[in-house]
C-alpha cells in the first residue's frame, strides 16, 4: 500500500499532538472514563437510590474536565430528585504511582415542586495506582451554595481493573451533617 507525504505528515502531526496526553499523569492511572452506577443516599431525613453517570476527558496533560448526574428516588414516597455536577480539575504527578487532585465545580440540585439548589464545590486529593489491577483515592472537599449552608465532606474511592479499558469503581461521600452517599458500577477507561 503506497502512502501519501500528506498523510504520513498529519499522522506524525496527530502523534505529536498526542503525546503529552499520554504522560499527563502517574502511570496506571487515565482521566478519560465514563461510568455508569448504582446510588444510594443515606440521610437524616431518609434514603434514597437511584442511577448514574459519571465522566472525565483530559484536555491537557494536567487538567480535566469532568460531570455527573444522578436521578434518585426516596425510599416509601413517590419523591425523586436529580443531581448535576460539571467541574474542571487539575491534576499533577506527585511520585511515580501518584497524583495531588484539585477539583472545583458547579453543583444542582433539582426535587421538583420548586426545590432547586445550586452552588459549588471544591475538592483536593491523592489519586494512586496502588498495585497494576487497584486504583484508589482519598479527597477532602467543601460545598456552598446560594440555598444553604457551607459543609465539608470526604471522599473515598477504588478501581478495580479487570483490563486496561474495563473495570469497577465504587465511592463514598461522607458529609459533616452526617449525610453519606455511595456509588458503585462499571467503568470505560481510555
Amino acid at each position: 500500500m503506497k502512502r501519501s507525504p500528506a498523510l504520513i505528515k498529519l499522522s506524525a502531526l496527530a502523534l505529536a499532538c498526542a503525546l503529552p496526553f499520554a504522560a499527563s499523569a502517574a502511570d496506571g492511572i487515565s482521566y478519560n472514563h465514563v461510568q455508569g452506577s448504582y446510588v444510594y443516599t443515606n440521610t437524616n431525613s431518609g434514603n434514597a437510590d437511584g442511577w448514574g453517570l459519571d465522566g472525565s476527558v483530559a484536555v491537557h496533560p494536567n487538567v480535566h474536565l469532568f460531570g455527573n448526574y444522578s436521578n434518585q428516588k426516596i425510599k416509601g414516597t413517590s419523591v425523586d430528585f436529580d443531581q448535576w455536577r460539571a467541574g474542571v480539575g487539575y491534576n499533577r504527578a506527585i511520585s511515580p504511582k501518584a497524583d495531588f487532585v484539585a477539583n472545583v465545580a458547579y453543583d444542582k440540585f433539582n426535587a421538583g415542586a420548586g426545590a432547586k439548589l445550586n452552588g459549588y464545590s471544591v475538592e483536593g486529593g491523592v489519586r494512586a495506582a496502588l498495585i497494576p489491577k487497584l486504583e484508589g483515592y482519598a479527597m477532602l472537599g467543601y460545598e456552598d451554595g446560594r440555598h444553604y449552608s457551607g459543609d465539608v465532606y470526604g471522599r473515598l474511592g477504588g478501581l478495580v481493573k479487570f483490563n486496561p479499558s474495563w473495570g469497577v469503581a465504587a465511592d463514598v461521600k461522607i458529609a459533616n451533617g452526617g449525610d453519606t452517599q455511595w456509588t458503585v458500577g462499571p467503568r470505560l477507561t481510555w
